[in-house]
């Protein structure tokens, strides 16, 4: 990115403090970085753009990085000190934060999600829901930081994600997926969708949508008959993506209350908020819908065919899924991405300017981690 696209990107008064720093004479500060709520660090974007524009501009840039990537860090806690010159830095300021606050939320949340569902495989869908490709970047990169932090506490974690743009950040040339509800209208059913699929794409693994028509049990038994071998080899998945308006087919709350008695009776017996509630026996996907998959498949003998769990698997509802042992094997979500976008904002103050400390009042806790540890750039 050139000097002209950042002038005309950055906030204008960035860009007239510039000039007043060059007509008046520059000095070298130091900036403090930080978020207002607990994150995990992801800074790798931000680091990169500003060593690319350090190049650029010829002028060096030292970065202190207090927090490694995948590491957790507290509100009020700077994650990276810059330094350099004022007349340099003072125009980056609102381009540089745009790349670190929301990684940084994304991966917490990413990293709560995966340890709240342990031994589920996560897939990152969160590309439809992005502000078009440099937000998808930032969520992909996120939901890796995420998953790794949460695999080093021995969760599964993100295993991929949905599209091949951004397959790198899961170690994965393609993205994954089979199909949308779109073609299960165009086939009139989600038997014959699933012979589409399969005729075109013989040797991949099948995961259907079994939730178009309402008949999730019944469907998902039509596409195990249909396709017996696939069940037994483990390469074939149903995927539940059911509609928060209604039930899974043949539940309704007092048979959701009973799968749940049958599978996990502890699961139903202690203090549940109505949100809790709602994941374990309401409508959409939840917990006894899950279970009530599972038990219909495995009293038709396709104890191999796996269940993909999608809608709304944010950090609630990944644990109250735990808490009811729901036998899920994949959860497709992008609700790692930030609910609440102004816990995002992440903020700068310098601390220091040539070498004198000096920073807006209320902001002395930034001073104190300056000088623990340092990476530098330069061109």
């Amino acid at each position: 990115m050139g000097d002209a696209e950042i002038t005309r990107q950055t906030d204008a008064y960035f860009n007239r403090t510039k000039a007043i720093v060059h007509r008046f004479g520059d000095a070298r500060v130091t900036y403090a970085v930080f978020l207002r709520r607990p994150v995990v660090s992801a800074p790798r974007l931000m680091i990169e753009w500003l060593e690319q524009v350090s190049a650029e501009r010829g002028t060096p840039i030292e970065i202190e990085l207090m927090h490694k990537e995948g590491e957790w860090v507290g509100a009020g806690d700077p994650l990276i000190y810059l330094t350099g010159s004022f007349e340099h830095l003072a125009d980056l300021e609102t381009l540089y934060l745009q790349k670190l606050g929301p990684p940084c939320v994304a991966a917490h949340n990413a990293y709560q999600m995966c340890l709240e569902l342990p031994g589920a495989a996560f897939l990152a869908m969160e590309a439809r829901h992005c502000a078009g490709a440099e937000m998808q970047e930032m969520m992909a990169y996120a939901a890796a930081v995420g998953s790794a932090a949460a695999r080093r506490e021995g969760a599964r974690g993100f295993v991929g994600n949905a599209n091949d743009s951004t397959a790198h950040w899961f170690g994965n040339e393609r993205g994954f997926g089979t199909m949308p509800h779109a073609l299960i209208g165009y086939a009139r059913s989600t038997v014959r969708a699933a012979e589409m699929f399969h005729e075109t794409f013989p040797d991949e693994g099948l995961t259907v949508l079994v939730d178009y028509f309402g008949r999730e049990v019944t469907d998902t038994l039509g596409v195990c008959q249909r396709f017996p071998e696939l069940a037994a080899a483990g390469q074939l998945s149903v995927r539940l993506d059911t509609h928060g308006g209604r039930f899974l087919e043949g539940l309704d709350p007092a048979a959701s209350y009973a799968v749940l008695e049958r599978h996990v009776p502890g699961a139903i017996r202690r203090y549940r908020s109505e949100t809790e509630l709602r994941h374990l026996v309401g409508t959409g996907v939840s917990a006894a819908a899950i279970w009530r998959i599972r038990e219909a498949m495995d009293e038709a003998g396709f104890p191999k065919v796996k269940i993909v769990a999608s809608s709304g698997f944010g950090v609630t509802k990944c644990r109250v899924m735990n808490e009811a042992k729901a036998p899920v094997d994949v959860v497709g979500t992008g609700s790692f991405i930030p609910n609440t976008w102004s816990e995002t904002y992440a903020t700068a103050d310098i601390v220091s300017y040539d070498g004198v400390a000096r920073v807006k009042l209320g902001r002395e806790f930034l001073l104190h981690r300056h000088g623990e540890r340092k990476k530098s750039v330069s061109n």
